[in-house]
């Protein structure tokens, strides 16, 4: 139930976001979702995407630095409350969460947010006991 995610190093300068997306829209490389954190001299662009190994081998080839790691997407309910659910769950247990973006799809009522978690197995099998929708690679592609 982990999905991976591309993290990309950018520089905060005129142009470099456009050039990260272009390079996978070339590609045909569909994004999913995205957050951005960014300092004064560069950013952190995260992506979840259709095809994680293409999406990293052309940024790459476009001289981008490209790490990829594990996240838990999960549905959370679309109404006021409903992401509180879902930390609450992991507050509990003491789970980190180490940070989160949210994103909907038409295709669901839901709302869908990606999570970092310090210990991501622990909350998998929190999640699970509370009977959240974790989503799969495959869900995701289906969105």
């Amino acid at each position: 139930m982990k999905n991976k995610q591309i993290s990309v190093f950018i520089e905060n300068k005129e142009g470099k976001l456009k050039n990260a997306i272009e390079a996978l829209s070339k590609e045909n490389i569909n994004i999913r979702a995205l957050s951005i954190a960014d300092t004064a001299k560069f950013g952190i662009l995260r992506l979840i995407v259709s095809d994680n190994k293409k999406a990293k081998e052309v940024l790459e080839e476009n001289n981008f630095i490209v790490k990829e790691s594990e996240v838990i997407i999960v549905e959370v309910p679309d109404e006021p409350n409903g992401l509180n659910t879902i930390l609450t769950y992991l507050d509990d247990e003491d789970i980190n969460l180490e940070y989160l973006y949210a994103f909907v799809s038409s295709k669901s009522d839901e709302a869908i947010v990606v999570m970092r978690l310090e210990n991501i197995e622990e909350g998998i099998k929190v999640l699970k006991s509370k009977n959240a929708n974790i989503l799969t690679e495959e869900d995701i592609k289906n969105i």
